[in-house]
């Protein structure tokens, strides 16, 4: 399986978009040019790959993009490439313009993806990161976490001075699929009294007796983040913390899809270059169907089958942070 030296590469955006993924599209095809390869942009990932949306970029192409968020390819989630015959019509439209190397941007199921493809056909593949819900292992960080954390922060900074101002509990929801990470560092990163996620199991009673607390107290300010994956929900939370505690005056803010958007933080631009120009000289090295990482500030290559099921865990060490500093 690709033995073939690569000539031509294209390189898609695929699955929930995240800030960076511009910047990592921009190193990827100033990296191709540079060594002397033509560098094919492929529009909404594996869809555009089966409807023949593919054209040839060049370092105009990329130019005042390292700072927009979202995806100039654009991205979608695409059924029919599960299904052999989307993948053998997305193979003929590779084949006929000389691509024979792939760079996909994506998440575990862009992944899934690609390692099919790659296993039935001769394209070596190469995947960057690019999530905000930092759930995939092999890298300490992916495209669009820091963006969408500090995104969640900004948000909750501005929702505690509302808090204060009224004496209020706030239970905030971000996002993270079933990953809560950024729940996690936004939660320690703006002092919340309590950080759910779905990592750890939920314990109601805890969670009312440390608010009673704090009640009695009178602590002015009290802060529940929610990740989206827990099993209870921000909503239902709030709800039986008014039943159980119907003095506490409790208010819910689901942040949504805010947190994807927005131009990329300094490291999101970083990690996705330094990712980008790497996917390339891999693909030219013989190193193929890798994801590439950064596990302490060094490159780390992940076969792609081994990013697919395995999940970054959160640490005992940051959860005995939590306990500790929210009391």
């Amino acid at each position: 399986m690709g033995s073939k030296k690569v000539t031509k590469i294209g390189v898609l955006t695929s699955g929930g978009d995240a800030p960076g993924m511009n910047a990592a599209i921009r190193a990827v095809v100033r990296t191709g040019n540079y060594y002397g390869l033509e560098v094919f942009g492929i529009m909404r990932g594996y869809s555009g790959m089966i409807d023949d949306e593919i054209n040839l970029m060049t370092s105009r192409s990329v130019a005042n993009i390292i700072q927009r968020g979202g995806t100039i390819l654009k991205t979608a989630r695409s059924k029919e490439f599960f299904e052999p015959e989307g993948r053998k019509l997305a193979y003929n439209n590779l084949t006929k313009r000389g691509i024979n190397g792939l760079v996909i941007i994506g998440g575990d199921g862009s992944f899934k993806g690609a390692q099919k493809f790659s296993n039935e056909f001769d394209i070596p593949c190469i995947g960057l990161p690019g999530t905000i819900d930092k759930d995939i292992a092999g890298s300490d960080f992916t495209i669009g976490f820091d963006t969408a954390v500090n995104t969640a922060i900004e948000a909750i900074d501005k929702i505690r001075d509302t808090a204060d101002a009224h004496d209020r509990l706030f239970i905030v929801e971000v996002m993270g699929r079933d990953a809560g990470y950024i729940a996690l560092h936004s939660g320690i990163a703006t002092g919340a009294e309590n950080i759910l996620i779905p990592e750890t199991e939920t314990d109601i009673e805890a969670l009312i007796a440390s608010l009673s607390e704090q009640e009695k107290r009178r602590k002015l300010v009290n802060l529940v983040v929610v990740a989206e994956g827990d099993k209870f929900g921000a909503t239902e939370i709030a709800s039986i913390i008014k039943k159980r505690l119907p003095n506490a005056d409790t208010r819910v803010c689901i942040l949504g899809h805010i947190q994807r958007g927005g131009s990329p933080s300094c490291l999101d631009r970083l990690i996705a270059s330094r990712m980008g120009f790497h996917a390339v000289e891999c693909l030219m090295n013989g190193t193929h169907n890798v994801m590439v990482g950064i596990l302490n500030n060094q490159l780390h290559y992940t076969p792609l089958d081994l990013a697919i099921k395995a999940k970054q865990k959160i640490s005992e060490d940051w959860l005995r942070i939590v306990k500790i500093l929210a009391s």
